[in-house]
């Protein structure tokens, strides 16, 4: 570099100068500083370091609050800005006060001024200082009254030695950081190095000192004193670009250092290899590890932790029992996907396709995972969600599970936690115990290879506790999509990120999932299946799948749609499909008995075929529930709907008395009660005999005893089986019911609409009461669901009356 860069670009600006003042006034584009300086000036504050004379620099600011000022300094014909410093960093944002804008500034003129993404960006030449006289606005735009004051006659020859030590210094700085070069000739391109003030304000925008430093500069006008200020900032300047250096020559050394003995270990690899002497395994160990992480992209505090366990294992003996538990736990932290993310197919076309070609029917659950997808299309990402399938078995859950995984083009890993006892299998063992794992979720993504899967979590609701902990609790963080970011693993004792994996649970019920568990979840619920939708699964997936399995072709075997029909209807009537595959299968393992000694007769199943193949039906098709005292309730249970038959019968008239039997549960035998109550007290109403309980044993009694039930929504089914007996009238036939009975009458909500409408349907049911506040849930229900049903809604047990017998109540008599 040269001594002097100063020289060369001294004569070229003296050129510059003559060739500019030589031009005529009309072509001048740039006034010197000295000319048509405002009396009046708008000013801008800035946070940073105050603006100097000697400066041209583009300066930023946000386009709210100070587009303004910028409008009004671009309509003026000399567009100058007074540029002020605040000492409060948050002041541009904050429109400080006038009172906080220091009196000194810089007066600059504003060139090419462009908005752009919410900020104002504009080069700003700097002219001359000035110092504010007096406020006109103290709210942006601000406006000020300035003058600018002049410096006093200085000693020439002090002057000169103060300009060739900052000269010095300039030159110094420009050999520690080259950089410096461009502001050089900036400066250079509009001053000369005998330009003492100029030279001192550039001087001091060269260095990096704090901005209440700067401003001292900036306030001082006399000349020598302000050369002295600026000589002491660029010295420590110096300083600092000098430790700078060394602080960078030896970080240099040190890398040399390690250049040196990695191409060393190098060598000596080469030499091990050409004399064909064996390598130890514990290089082997660590070199396959090193290789592992290479192709990772961990956090930082992974990065650390790894180095420290690699220096740990290579000092370590490998006959040492410590040295196994390292590198295990080395292997380990290799296989974890850190930073591996496979991308995402947002196509909500294709992910319905899927979902249509994997599932029949489930028309609103295949909506809401849609609306899902879309949401996560929309924000760009999937995450934030764990959705919760539940249903009774049989529905489809799991497959669910694989088709969102197929639509999203992820991987897919599942476990499930049903009888789960020990928190460690969630969270991991710690490393001292002697077989310690990683919990479940590092395991998935080892597996998955991936670390943003889906991840199922099946059988949710049968996750159990014990002393070795809560598995539920442990979940907590997991599924938590606030916490999950940075889920510590005790085995591997570093965070992890969840947040990208998308967690899917299924469950059978509601009730034994811990309520904290279940606020992070979002439902969604799958039904049963009706007898249309069973026979469209069967055809569409049961059956190619299960000829695929076996190995055969169509043409090998046929079963047709009205056998289909009657294995539903008569053998496989539960709301899943799972039963219906198992029948499926027993009448293909038959089938492919008769292929094998028939070779060439293909098989052929009908109606009348079915009893040789699966023997008895379990379900006969069932008349219309007939006699007094006979009612037919919807029951909503694990496995899906039901329907559940209740029947009362007078023992005989010695006595009062209720009998009850039906392995009832407590709630259950309490509706039981309330009904009766309510019968007998209300009796004359519904136009029975008073005293038909006074000497009447009734025996009241649910079918299907060896079944445990419970609940409240027989209220209403009960009560309208005593009253039958009491009226010595049987019901409405091809009527099923279902809803809470309180002590007044009233008819209360029940749950598993869906699933009870459903359950009336496969018995051929057309006629239902349900409770009027459960007309909303009964309205969301599938057009096909309710094609060919009458509903009648109840708010009181006089709907249910009415409806059920043919003259209506008597008046009075009733407690409402």
């Amino acid at each position: 570099m040269n001594d002097d860069p100063s020289k060369d670009s001294l004569e070229e600006f003296e050129e510059d100068v003559t060739e500019y003042i030589g031009k005529d006034e009309h072509s001048k584009s740039l006034a010197l500083p000295q000319q048509m300086m405002p009396r009046r000036m708008y000013v801008l504050p800035v946070s940073n370091r105050p603006f100097f004379p000697a400066q041209v620099q583009p300066v930023m600011v946000n386009q709210n609050p100070w587009q303004e000022t910028l409008k009004r300094v671009g309509e003026t014909d000399h567009r100058v800005l007074g540029i002020c410093f605040v000492e409060n960093e948050e002041a541009e944002d904050g429109i400080p006060a006038s009172e906080q804008l220091k009196t000194t500034g810089c007066a600059v003129r504003v060139h090419h001024a462009q908005n752009e993404s919410g900020k104002i960006q504009f080069i700003a030449q700097g002219l001359q200082r000035f110092r504010i006289v007096q406020w006109l606005r103290r709210k942006p735009p601000y406006l000020v009254e300035v003058e600018y004051p002049a410096e006093p006659e200085e000693d020439s020859d002090e002057l000169k030695a103060y300009t060739l030590a900052i000269i010095s210094a300039i030159k110094e700085l420009l050999r520690t950081n080259p950089l410096y070069g461009e502001e050089v000739k900036q400066y250079l391109s509009r001053f000369g190095p005998e330009d003492s003030s100029p030279l001192a304000d550039f001087g001091a925008s060269m260095t990096s000192a704090p901005g209440r430093e700067l401003q001292d500069v900036l306030d001082t006008v006399p000349l020598l004193r302000r050369m002295e200020k600026v000589l002491l900032l660029m010295r420590k300047e110096q300083e600092v670009a000098r430790l700078q250096s060394e602080i960078s020559e030896e970080v240099n050394a040190k890398v040399q250092k390690h250049q040196r003995e990695f191409f060393l270990k190098e060598q000596l690899k080469v030499i091990q290899r050409e004399l064909g002497m064996a390598k130890d395994d514990k290089t082997a160990d660590v070199e396959r590890f090193e290789e592992r992480m290479a192709h990772l992209d961990p956090p930082e505090a992974v990065r650390e932790r790894f180095n420290d366990e690699v220096q740990k294992l290579q000092v370590l003996e490998q006959g040492s029992p410590e040295y196994g538990v390292t590198r295990n736990y080395l292997d380990w932290l290799t296989q974890v996907p850190w930073g591996v993310h496979s991308e995402d197919h947002f196509d909500l076309a294709e992910a319905r396709r899927i979902l249509d070609r994997d599932h029949d029917g489930l028309d609103d659950v295949k909506d809401r995972i849609v609306e899902f997808l879309a949401e996560g299309t929309f924000k760009g990402e999937v995450s934030g969600s764990i959705l919760l399938l539940v249903g009774p078995p049989g529905v489809g859950k799991t497959s669910i599970g694989h088709s969102v995984a197929d639509a999203l083009g992820r991987k897919f890993y599942r476990f499930s936690v049903g009888g789960m006892r020990d928190e460690a299998e969630i969270k991991g063992h710690r490393r001292t115990y002697i077989g310690a794992m990683p919990g479940k979720f590092v395991q998935a993504l080892k597996d998955s290879k991936v670390a943003n899967p889906v991840i199922m979590l099946d059988e949710i609701d049968k996750i159990g506790a014990s002393y070795q902990g809560d598995p539920a609790s442990a979940l907590l963080e997991t599924l938590d999509p606030e916490q999950n970011r940075e889920f510590l693993d005790h085995y591997l004792d570093v965070r992890m990120d969840l947040s990208k994996v998308l967690f899917i649970c299924t469950a059978n019920q509601l009730d034994t999932i811990p309520r904290p568990l279940l606020d992070r979840m979002d439902v969604i619920r799958l039904s049963g299946y009706i007898g249309e939708e069973k026979l469209a699964i069967a055809k569409h997936h049961l059956l190619p799948r299960l000829l695929k399995r076996a190995g055969l072709l169509k043409k090998q075997f046929n079963i047709t749609d009205a056998a289909i029909r009657q294995v539903i209807e008569g053998y496989a009537r539960e709301s899943g499909v799972r039963n219906l595959e198992k029948l499926l299968h027993k009448i293909l393992r038959k089938g492919i008995v008769k292929l094998l000694e028939n070779p060439g007769h293909p098989v052929k199943v009908g109606v009348a075929d079915l009893q040789a193949y699966l023997g008895q039906p379990s379900f006969r098709k069932e008349k219309s529930l007939r006699g007094t005292g006979v009612v037919t309730g919807l029951a909503w249970t694990a496995m899906g709907g039901a329907t559940l038959s209740i029947e009362a019968s007078r023992i005989h008239s010695s006595q009062r008395g209720f009998k009850l039997t039906g392995q009832l549960g407590d709630v259950m035998k309490e509706s039981a009660e309330i009904a009766y109550s309510y019968v007998s007290s209300n009796l004359k109403r519904f136009r029975g005999d008073p005293t038909f309980f006074d000497k009447s044993f009734v025996h009241l009694h649910v079918p299907e005893g060896a079944t445990p039930k419970d609940g409240p929504s027989a209220g209403v089914t009960m009560a309208t089986a005593l009253l039958s007996i009491a009226r010595k009238e049987a019901p409405q036939q091809n009527l099923a019911m279902t809803g809470e009975l309180t002590l007044t009458g009233q008819v209360l909500p029940v749950g598993g609409i869906r699933e009870k409408v459903i359950a009336a349907r496969r018995q051929k049911i057309g006629n239902l009461i349900l409770p009027e506040a459960n007309r909303g849930d009964y309205e969301e229900l599938p057009d096909y669901l309710k094609e060919g049903l009458t509903v009648n809604f109840a708010k009181h047990y006089n709907d249910v009356f009415q409806a059920c017998f043919a003259n209506k109540p008597r008046k009075g008599s009733s407690v409402h």
